[in-house]
């Protein structure tokens, strides 16, 4: 997918689903982007007090949730298709539910982005399904469920005391 495949979605719906741009590098654009966010949640995260960061994870992740999902419906029409790979905020969303009550350490960003990708990529039973969804919502929800998969298994992780906390 080119850049001047997108150009007939809305200006706004472009710079959202793309992540400002990030979507259009190659290789793997939701690879940059999942590695991108996890930048941008380490020095949001190191600038709050830890008692806010699962919060602040939340309300990102739902925060870029609302916005990506009409944004990438725009998009999806606008190419007229499902999932076009450069639309990647759908990676930005399921990274940062990866994170929500995780320590802040180089270890647990290195392991969130391993899971939330080998997740994302392979689509283990149910989410592949949830790409079936229509619009926005099937290339958003996957990457939710994909997110909710790492998530679940960062914190057996933290749990079992496999992760520092």
């Amino acid at each position: 997918m080119t850049k001047a495949t997108a150009i007939t979605a809305p200006f706004w719906a472009r710079v959202i689903t793309t992540f400002f741009g990030i979507g259009y590098l190659q290789p793997g654009p939701g690879t940059w982007a999942s590695a991108l966010t996890l930048l941008v949640w380490w020095l949001l995260s190191s600038r709050i007090e830890p008692a806010w960061q699962p919060w602040l994870a939340l309300l990102l992740a739902l925060a870029v949730t609302l916005l990506c999902i009409p944004a990438a419906t725009r998009v999806a029409a606008a190419t007229g298709i499902k999932d076009p790979q450069f639309v990647v905020i759908d990676e930005v969303a399921g990274q940062l539910l990866t994170m929500i009550a995780v320590p802040v350490s180089w270890k647990s960003l290195l392991l969130g982005f391993i899971l939330f990708r080998g997740f994302d990529i392979s689509k283990p039973p149910p989410i592949r399904r949830l790409e079936r969804l229509p619009g926005g919502m099937g290339i958003v929800v996957d990457d939710l469920g994909a997110g909710l998969y790492a998530l679940v298994a960062m914190h057996l992780f933290l749990h079992l005391d496999l992760l520092p906390r």
